[in-house]
């Protein structure tokens, strides 16, 4: 994992995101308001996962 990442907080919520992507998951609103601000300082990401079977 790269240092500088973790150290702006990134990685959590790109794992968040992909764990529910895969999963099928829903969030709520206070889950995703919270991401998406998160998020704004990452534009840049990619957020990559796998469907689950």
């Amino acid at each position: 994992m790269d240092a500088a990442r973790l150290i702006r907080g990134l990685h959590l919520p790109r794992r968040l995101t992909a764990t529910r992507l895969r999963w099928g998951l829903s969030a709520d609103e206070a889950e995703q308001k919270a991401l998406l601000e998160r998020a704004e300082s990452c534009a840049d990401s990619t957020v990559r996962y796998e469907k689950a079977s």
